[in-house]
């Protein structure tokens, strides 16, 4: 897709090692093709190396912060297949602060149509920086509650897994309503979650109460009190 016009720019194609021009002569022979960059064997530690060096960005510059989304889930001891980005949570009033510790570090910051975060990329990697988890502002009680846990070998603040499974479930409603990409989340983390906490948080609205039935069902959390 392009934007601006830029699809009347001319294509820059890559460099093509051992192409002769026709002033080499017939004896010259082709450039050695450069050693390729160290680049990470797969998607899943490229999004892992992109949240460790945020997070030392901000742990370095002072900032109030937590590893939220899919890695905050790997942290916990979920999955290490990661597949869309790193994500992490500050104060709504830091935002700006936030935002140039990451120019000062040569890191570009979008602000999109979302009032309720910035984006970044690193390692060619989207990286997320909130300041609002379903519709609801992050708070200073909720970064307090976050666990220093190692991130593949650094050590980061990351959100508790029961901030985190009510940040997810909250999000569910008739327009966005995948429990098949939280449910693994909920088995991984189960035994770690204050579920009651999070019934309290959310068991009245339609869909989080749907899927809190659900995992009562599957036998992933115990029923609440009171029900059969």
């Amino acid at each position: 897709m392009t934007h601006n016009g830029e699809d009347t720019a001319p294509v820059k194609r890559p460099e093509v090692t051992g192409l002769r021009l026709a002033s080499d002569g017939p004896d010259a022979q082709p450039m050695p093709a450069p050693d390729p960059p160290d680049l990470p064997h797969d998607r899943s530690q490229a999004i892992l190396e992109a949240a460790k060096q945020i997070g030392a960005l901000l742990k370095r510059a002072g900032h109030t912060f937590a590893l939220a989304g899919s890695v905050a889930v790997y942290a916990h001891g979920g999955s290490r297949y990661l597949q869309h980005d790193a994500d992490f949570a500050i104060l709504p009033e830091d935002a700006e602060a936030v935002a140039a510790t990451l120019r000062e570090a040569g890191l570009g910051v979008r602000t999109p149509l979302e009032d309720w975060l910035l984006k970044t990329t690193c390692h060619g990697q989207n990286v997320d920086i909130i300041f609002a988890l379903a519709h609801q502002p992050v708070t200073r009680e909720m970064l307090d509650r976050a666990h220093v846990l190692p991130v593949d070998s650094v050590l980061m603040p990351v959100l508790c897994p029961t901030d985190l499974i009510h940040s997810l479930i909250s999000a569910f409603s008739e327009h966005y309503c995948d429990f098949g990409s939280v449910l693994p989340v909920a088995r991984a983390v189960r035994e770690k979650v204050d579920w009651d906490a999070v019934r309290a948080a959310c068991g009245d609205q339609p869909m989080p109460a749907a899927f809190l039935f659900l995992l009562e069902r599957l036998n992933v959390i115990d029923a609440q009190e009171g029900q059969p």
